[in-house]
């Protein structure tokens, strides 16, 4: 990713900034990855005693994190139990559902295919979906492949993912979108998707022989020794050493108070079924990985794996394709995002003046973060299975104090 630069300063101004920056870069990469990993593993030693106790504010039944430096593991901590009822331990091979964070699973096999020219990115959808069309003549015909995947079709935002929980098949789903008018050109407003999302799945089992699943199993998971992933429910209810899914079921207020004199609230879970309804959209919604898994992937969309994620792949996907202002105000990361993008599945961050490629995911009984910094050379991952905006406190410290880390080390080398 390369630097923004204020577009109002001079041309030799610019050249000063940008020199100094290089300067700045160049010191960093001379750091040892060694020496940058131990002061990794004393952050992760603070850190992970702060995320337990996170976890266990709000009772949160299981979760794991994964921090990767260049193509290493630095730490990889796991909390908790499957299930509330501790049948058994969260481990480094323990599976969770993605949710959302299956996007970049679904972008990078699209944008893949159509380097490889199986398809093209300029593909109207309708070539691969043909009842699919708008209450506006001719406008489902100019949404094509590359809005789908950067969101920026023109569709209301979740455009019907009410009816995922209503056992509409597909089909029937999308012939509902005759109604839908949109509130916008293609590549002219963000509105996030799920079941347009799903629609990549046609296009890309269309371009070549093999269905969606096996595809992805062959070109990503398997290369990538990535043993725990999969996709679809049926996979999932068949594996052993599932976390399962928690929604909160009410939070008591006890007598103990908190160091600001606050009552301390007792967060009470429940178990439950594994829902189908978000695995019908499975390029939206439907992979299903471990931990491990998730390091594996970061360690690849780093670049330590050019003969499965190519750079010219990496970075396509990573390019900003449409701003996504709402992003600016998520709680937590509000203080020190100045940038937010959408790419194509991945969100492109301005974190602290530095990007982070990132995504989030949010599906019944689970959330999922992960993301990385090309510039520090650092992916971070967590999984919980349960539905707590605690997430995205940790994730949010993680990336602070990682740039804190980088920070104070290059002002240390200079």
């Amino acid at each position: 990713m390369s630097f923004e630069w204020l577009e109002s300063f001079a041309f030799h101004i610019g050249l000063v900034v940008m020199f100094t920056r290089v300067c700045l870069f160049s010191c960093f990469l001379f750091i040892s990855p060694y020496v940058y990993s131990g002061d990794l593993t004393a952050l992760n030693e603070r850190f992970s005693i702060d995320v337990a106790q996170q976890l266990n504010n709000f009772s949160i039944p299981g979760g794991a994190y994964v921090i990767v430096k260049n193509k290493h593991i630095v730490a990889l901590e796991t909390f908790g139990h499957i299930d509330k009822s501790k049948s058994q331990k969260v481990n480094d091979s323990t599976v969770f559902r993605l949710a959302s964070v299956s996007k970049p699973f679904a972008a990078t096999i699209t944008t893949m295919l159509a380097q490889e020219q199986r398809l093209s990115l300029s593909d109207p959808i309708t070539k691969y979906v043909p009842n699919f069309s708008l209450a506006k003549d001719g406008a489902a015909e100019k949404i094509q492949l590359k809005h789908l995947l950067s969101h920026s079709t023109g569709l209301m935002p979740n455009a019907y993912d009410n009816l995922l929980h209503e056992n509409w098949s597909m089909d029937k789903i999308i012939k509902r979108f005759e109604r839908v008018k949109p509130i916008c050109k293609p590549a002219q407003c963000y509105g996030y998707q799920n079941i347009a999302y799903g629609l990549l799945q046609p296009a890309i089992e269309a371009s070549q022989s093999k269905d969606y699943s096996t595809l992805l199993q062959e070109r990503v998971f398997a290369p990538l020794n990535m043993h725990n992933a999969s996709v679809g429910i049926d996979v999932f209810l068949t594996q052993e050493n599932t976390a399962k899914p928690h929604v909160l079921r009410k939070k008591i207020k006890t007598r103990n108070k908190d160091k600001n004199g606050h009552h301390i609230k007792q967060y009470v879970w429940n178990t439950v079924k594994v829902e189908p309804d978000f695995y019908k959209v499975a390029p939206a919604a439907g992979v299903n990985a471990s931990i491990t898994d998730l390091a594996k992937w970061l360690i690849a969309n780093l670049g330590y794996k050019p003969e499965v994620l190519s750079s010219e792949l990496l970075s396509e996907l990573t390019t900003p394709r449409i701003k996504t202002k709402k992003d600016l105000r998520r709680k937590f990361w509000k203080e020190h995002l100045t940038d937010a993008h959408y790419g194509y599945g991945w969100r492109i961050y301005q974190f602290e003046g530095y990007p982070i490629i990132y995504h989030s995911g949010w599906v019944s009984g689970f959330r999922a973060d992960i993301g990385y910094s090309p510039d520090l050379d650092i992916g971070f991952a967590v999984l919980i299975n349960a539905e707590s905006n605690v997430i995205n406190k940790i994730s949010s410290q993680f990336w602070l104090e990682a740039h804190q880390q980088f920070s104070s080390m290059t002002a240390k080398k200079i």
